[in-house]
């Protein structure tokens, strides 16, 4: 009853507990899925490998012999074990967990989803610690070391063994103060070229932004360079500067400070943000735990 490498081997396990239960062949490759001639097959093995007949024919059925009984509770017990360890999972309590999450996400994602979802794990988890690093080129490599959980955002170049789930899509917005001069009730084109902006240096979706302006000709006069969104409300507040950013930092800066928020002109390819995380950890409880929190605060964002 035993594999090459010396272990029990569980098809035959099963085959002898069943067999032991239903006293037939026929039966027990009923149950077991197989066929006859396979089972009888299997049985064969059985026998040779304990060096006894283990089941007998009667006018009733298969009966076992007294090898058989003495190795029936020693059989079912190795394979209620199996059963455990395919079933088991670390439990994950959130209500008493203390375990430490490394969350990698964007700068805009600071503003954006942190105090959302910090508000939320501290309601639901309240003993567990979140730790920020930023997405660079880092990330798929502590993912899969598990330095980090998730990275959420739009990280297109994670390679292989990284799950992704999607959250929500974006589209690009311009950001322009309510008292504006010229900036009123539309942002044309036109307008779009002869305004002085802001550039925002950090973000992954930059590059879809410079190449949508490239591919239309746009050059955009650039007034100031920031390397994050920190202070980009303000600064919009209360100058004639435009900013085009992704539409989730753009709503939420526009709700904060006032400001105005259009439609980009220019045709820009959008993006979605998604959570990523490595496949070592796919089964992990408490990853998946965070993960779904996670989806259910943010895949209503569409």
């Amino acid at each position: 009853m035993r594999s090459a490498d010396g272990l029990p081997d569980p098809k035959l396990l099963m085959l002898f507990d069943v067999l032991y239960s239903t006293g037939s062949v026929t039966r027990a490759a009923e149950h077991l899925g197989q066929s006859q001639p396979t089972i009888s097959l299997w049985l064969g093995k059985l026998r040779k490998q304990l060096r006894d007949p283990l089941f007998v024919r009667t006018p009733t059925g298969m009966a076992p012999t007294p090898q058989a009984d003495a190795l029936i509770t020693p059989c079912r017990e190795v394979l209620e074990s199996l059963r455990r360890l395919v079933a088991w999972e670390l439990a994950f309590d959130p209500a008493t967990a203390q375990r430490r999450f490394n969350l990698c996400i964007t700068d805009a994602s600071h503003i954006t989803l942190l105090p959302r979802l910090l508000a939320h794990l501290r309601t639901v988890a309240p003993s567990i610690r979140l730790d920020i690093s930023r997405i660079d080129g880092n990330t798929e490599r502590a993912l899969e070391a598990g330095e980090a959980d998730l990275a959420i955002g739009f990280v297109p170049w994670l390679g292989g063994g990284i799950y992704q789930q999607v959250l929500f899509p974006q589209h690009w917005v311009c950001l322009a103060s309510a008292q504006h001069p010229r900036v009123t009730h539309t942002l044309s084109k036109a307008l779009y070229e002869a305004e002085g902006h802001v550039l925002v240096s950090a973000g992954t979706g930059q590059r879809l932004l410079e190449a949508g302006l490239a591919q239309a000709g746009v050059n955009r006069r650039i007034v100031l360079e920031l390397p994050g969104f920190l202070g980009l409300g303000a600064v919009i507040q209360t100058s004639d500067l435009v900013a085009t950013l992704p539409r989730h930092i753009g709503d939420t800066l526009a709700s904060t400070y006032s400001l105005q928020v259009y439609d980009c002109p220019v045709p820009v390819e959008g993006f979605t943000v998604k959570q990523h995380w490595h496949a070592r950890y796919h089964q992990d409880a408490g990853n998946r735990w965070l993960r779904g929190e996670v989806a259910a605060l943010f895949s209503y964002l569409t």
